[in-house]
Formats: C-alpha cells, structure tokens, sequence
C-alpha cells in the first residue's frame, strides 16, 4: 500500500474514533466511504481489506484498541 493511501485511511479512522468512540468495523468502515466521498478522495484497490491492514497496523502502534470479548469487535482509540 502506498504511503499517500495509507495516510489518508489512517487519518480517517482516526478521526472517525474520535468522533465515535467506539465502533464495529463495518460502521468504520461506512463512516469512512462517506468521508472519502464528500472529501472527493479516490483510492485504488479494496476498500474494506486496505482499511483492515491499516486497523491492524495501528493496533500493533498501540493507536486503537479492538475489544475482542464482543462480538462484532469494537474499535476505539488506545487509552494509554
């Protein structure tokens, strides 16, 4: 994933916790194609799978937290 797609995801999940809370993938996820559409923000490739490689990448960082005893998961941003 290039540097420019990865950043812009990033800054959209993030903001989108922060304005949330708390949230399942799949509201994440709608949250942010919404974003990307009034932002008129155009990335090539899966949606959904470059978004769950970011979620991933930022929960080894330590910048989300994904509560895994619900189901479906929650993301939220990582309380230090």
């Amino acid at each position: 994933m290039d540097k420019k797609k990865y950043d812009a995801l990033k800054e959209l999940l993030l903001y989108s916790l922060q304005n949330t809370n708390r949230a399942c993938f799949k509201d994440l996820l709608a949250e942010i194609e919404k974003q990307l559409k009034q932002r008129k923000i155009k990335l090539e490739g899966k949606l959904e799978w470059n978004l769950f490689w970011v979620s991933l990448d930022l929960e080894a960082r330590k910048e989300i937290a994904r509560d895994k005893s619900v189901s479906p998961h929650l993301y939220s941003l990582y309380s230090h």
